[in-house]
C-alpha cells in the first residue's frame, strides 16, 4: 500500500513563498502520475498540480503561473513550489497519485495558511 508524507506548510503573509515536499513510500513511484491536492475549510478536495512519469505538468487555473510541481524519482519525492501566495490558497495540501479517490490511502497533509 502506497503511503504519503507531506511537509513544508506554515503560516506566511500574502505574496510570500513556500515549498512543500511529499515523500512517497512506493516501489513504483517513478511510474506514477502524481498530483498535489488541497482542501480549504468547508470545501471539497481539488487537484491543483499534476506531473506524470514523463515530467509533463498541468495546473489548475487558480495557481497557474504561481505554483510549480516537480519530482525527484531518486528520492521518491514530489515538490510544490508556491509563489505569490494569496489568502485563497489557505488549505490543507495533500499529495497522491493522480486520480486518487477519497477512499484511497491519503497522508495527513500539511497546513498552509496565508494571512497578514
Amino acid at each position: 500500500q502506497v503511503q504519503f508524507v507531506e511537509s513544508g506548510g506554515g503560516l506566511v503573509q500574502p505574496g510570500e513563498s513556500l515549498t512543500l515536499s511529499c515523500v512517497v513510500d512506493g516501489s513504483a513511484f517513478s511510474t506514477y502520475a502524481m498530483a498535489w491536492y488541497r482542501q480549504a475549510p468547508g470545501k471539497g478536495r481539488e487537484s491543483v498540480a499534476i506531473i506524470n512519469n514523463e515530467y509533463s505538468t498541468n495546473y489548475a487555473a487558480s495557481v497557474k503561473g504561481r505554483f510549480t510541481i516537480s519530482r525527484d524519482n531518486a528520492k521518491n519525492t514530489v515538490y510544490l513550489q508556491m509563489n505569490s501566495l494569496q489568502p485563497e490558497d489557505t488549505a490543507v495540501y495533500f499529495c497522491n497519485q493522480f486520480g486518487a479517490s477519497l477512499v484511497s490511502p491519503w497522508g495527513q497533509g500539511t497546513q498552509v495558511t496565508v494571512s497578514s
